[in-house]
């Protein structure tokens, strides 16, 4: 019995040493963070820019029918979709109030005349007998006279009828060129109201075969773009088709919204030709339009997501193996993020793996991740050419988003994802 006591005060205390030390080891371990990464290899490849805008299709040519004549609508020889060709008729307007004006200007001309043709004949005959002496000079010129009157008085009756005659013509409106009808706004026995300044739009005419998408583009992209440049253009009316377009116009004024706030946007319009018109398009169908600005061939890119800033004195904020406290990243307590950005000089960084920083090998299984500044080009849609900085082949980080603009510094330890499912391993 004696010996038994004695074998269990053996065994308590070494058995709570043994839980203390494994308690020991569980809290260094739950405390320990490993910081895993999504890496991708530098390579070469094609950039090509694309400066993004959406806009309405519209005709090139669209031509709006009006009147410069008031009067009643007698007929309308055509309907909305019709196809026209020039000099085609296609509004009558009552003529009632002109065509009376254009017979008496007729009629005026046809007596003016008569009565020149008189008098001519009449200063035949005098200066016949003036030539034989029989009449004096005077009789003459007094004739002479009367035919400069009558030539004055045929003369005006001739504008006069065609003064008359331009404004029987407008009672009878007719298509100035080859298009379909892609609007009628009045009917049959509607008022025309005219004008030179300010008519109303009878009838629309355009010709829907030759199209092209009008677009706003900002400021900082209308630089980078010229006319010939090529543009995908997606209509949202045929979904998964791109059509193909040429920049045929680019706008000198600026149109700006918001003037006078804080959220000003200028904008300028860029006109896009279509190169191949899709069968039913119509005017006005929603459109989203890549102009390709630039493209450059075979260079050294990076990923978007791998770009990303620090200080310029990073290699001075790079941390001991035995820091306590991040240059950048979060800030007194995990929830409170620091703007590092605010701190010296931001440069744009990727950050490169290494086997080795500062005489030291990496552990197996493990990278340092050294801040590489680097100077970047032109933009694709998912990578940034690389001017310099950086090497082809190198491997650099790619993500998580959170621990490459908040967590890496110049030298830290990190670990390529290798899907782990360690829970004491920190994700991002």
């Amino acid at each position: 019995m004696l010996k038994i006591i004695k074998k269990k005060k053996v065994w308590i205390p070494l058995l709570i040493l043994a839980v203390l030390a494994g308690g020991f080891f569980i809290f260094r371990d739950s405390n320990g963070e490993e910081i895993i990464v999504e890496t991708e290899k530098v390579q070469r490849r094609d950039i090509v820019h694309k400066v993004n805008a959406s806009g309405k299709i519209q005709p090139e040519e669209e031509v709006q029918i009006t009147s410069t004549i008031t009067g009643w609508i007698t007929e309308i020889t055509v309907t909305e979709g019709d196809t026209v060709q020039p000099s085609q008729h296609l509004i009558s307007i009552d003529e009632k109030q002109y065509r009376p004006r254009y017979n008496q200007a007729l009629s005026q001309v046809k007596s003016s005349e008569a009565n020149m043709r008189k008098v001519q004949s009449q200063m035949d005959r005098t200066k016949t007998l003036f030539s034989q002496n029989l009449i004096s000079k005077q009789e003459l010129e007094q004739l002479e006279a009367s035919f400069q009157i009558a030539l004055s008085q045929a003369e005006q009756a001739k504008a006069n009828l065609l003064s008359a005659e331009d404004e029987l013509s407008k009672t009878r409106l007719t298509a100035p060129k080859y298009g379909i009808v892609t609007s009628l706004t009045k009917e049959e026995g509607e008022m025309a109201v005219g004008g030179m300044f300010n008519p109303g739009v009878l009838m629309t005419v355009a010709d829907l075969s030759r199209m092209e998408v009008e677009v706003d583009v900002n400021e900082n992209d209308v630089v980078n773009i010229e006319v010939g440049d090529t543009s995908e253009i997606e209509i949202d009316a045929y979904p998964d088709t791109v059509f193909y377009g040429i920049v045929s116009e680019i706008a000198h004024t600026a149109q700006s919204l918001n003037m006078g706030v804080q959220q000003q946007v200028t904008n300028f319009k860029v006109k896009i030709r279509m190169i191949a018109v899709p069968n039913k398009i119509r005017p006005g169908m929603s459109s989203t339009v890549n102009i390709i600005s630039e493209t450059i061939n075979n260079v050294v890119s990076i990923p978007i997501q791998s770009l990303t800033s620090r200080p310029e004195d990073y290699a001075d904020l790079s941390q001991e193996k035995n820091h306590k406290k991040k240059p950048w990243g979060r800030g007194k307590n995990d929830n409170e993020d620091e703007d590092y950005e605010s701190q010296k000089d931001p440069i744009d960084v990727v950050f490169v793996l290494e086997d080795e920083f500062g005489g030291e090998l990496a552990p197996k299984g493990k990278k340092f991740a050294l801040v590489t500044p680097v100077k970047v080009g032109i933009s694709g849609e998912n990578h940034y050419s690389v001017q310099s900085g950086v090497a082809e082949n190198k491997i650099i980080v790619t993500g998580g988003y959170r621990v490459l603009s908040k967590e890496l510094y110049h030298g830290i330890l990190i670990t390529i994802n290798n899907d782990s499912q360690d829970k004491d391993v920190k994700k991002y």
